[in-house]
């Protein structure tokens, strides 16, 4: 079982080996929400399925409701408010069935964008109680260059399954519980936005620049190296720790913008022996636009 990473190399192991397994690709831009599937029909690794971030891994978006969250109307409440608000679990247990997915399949997720977007779907595997769930380390650049095979073929439609949905492997957390413990020891927020947006200076997404305070930065892209794959487990922890400074990394919740960019600082702690942590999947698109809360411009915390 794989439950972080799994090499380029490990994965051809797997599929030659005929373990009942399931790969999905989740290569997505944001600012250009139509390249993702084109990135996909264009080549993707043999037999993945195409998981979107906006239609599949996220809740519809319809009018806002109450302390900010996003309720779409014909689909029941999401399990998040922000950009990209989670699906219930129900919804999501129905779509994972419709593409085929079972409770004893192998999960190996990729992208082409630094395990930005397909970390999405790793964590939503484990909130849903899967622990065989994997990220391609270097994602579909890493297989390529590995010798890996890819196609730009129409993938066959799989059967219906019936995936159920277990006790959540990972912990969420909603505004509520991170206002409430606001810049308490007990709570530890690590931004993984860019720099520049986490001290304010642009925000080409949310109306609101800034920061939550108390939030310390990290941007997600530190967590890999020059080749694309993520550092060594012993070089994580040791960043980790000093960015933390003494706090418990059992405090620490992560967030971003929508809950996406995030994920890869979760899954590097959890790489480095220091997690399982919590996410913020409504992030500053959440807090931001909720009536009420501090927001902060400027240097770290």
């Amino acid at each position: 079982m794989y439950t972080t990473l799994i090499s380029a190399e490990q994965l051809k192991t797997l599929l030659a080996s005929g373990t009942a397994s399931m790969l999905f690709d989740c290569s997505f831009e944001l600012m250009k929400p139509d390249a993702g599937p084109q990135l996909y029909r264009a080549a993707h690794i043999p037999g993945a399925v195409y998981a979107n971030i906006d239609t599949d891994l996220s809740a519809k978006h319809g009018a806002p409701g109450a302390h900010g969250v996003v309720v779409a109307q014909d689909d029941g409440p999401p399990a998040s408010g922000g950009r990209h608000p989670l699906p219930s679990r129900e919804r999501f247990a129905a779509w994972l069935s419709s593409v085929g997915f079972a409770n004893g399949m192998q999960a190996v997720v990729y992208d082409r964008n630094g395990a930005n977007y397909c970390g999405r779907l790793w964590w939503m595997l484990k909130w849903m109680g899967h622990e065989a769930v994997a990220v391609l380390d270097g994602g579909l650049q890493a297989w390529q260059a590995a010798g890996g095979e890819v196609t730009s073929r129409e993938e066959p439609t799989h059967f219906q399954s019936n995936f159920v949905a277990g006790a959540p492997l990972l912990k969420l957390v909603d505004t509520r519980t991170v206002a409430a413990r606001l810049e308490q020891p007990d709570q530890t927020l690590i931004d993984a936005r860019a720099a520049a947006r986490y001290r304010g200076e642009v925000e080409p997404l949310d109306p609101i620049a800034g920061h939550i305070p108390g939030a310390l930065n990290r941007p997600f892209t530190e967590n890999l190296g020059p080749d694309g794959k993520f550092k060594p487990a012993a070089q994580l922890r040791t960043e980790f720790e000093d960015l933390l400074a003494g706090r418990d990394p059992a405090t620490v919740v992560h967030q971003c913008g929508s809950g996406v960019s995030a994920v890869p600082n979760l899954l590097a702690m959890q790489i480095a022996g220091l997690g399982p942590t919590a996410l913020y999947a409504g992030s500053w698109s959440e807090w931001s636009n909720t009536p009420g809360l501090p927001t902060r411009q400027g240097a770290q915390a």
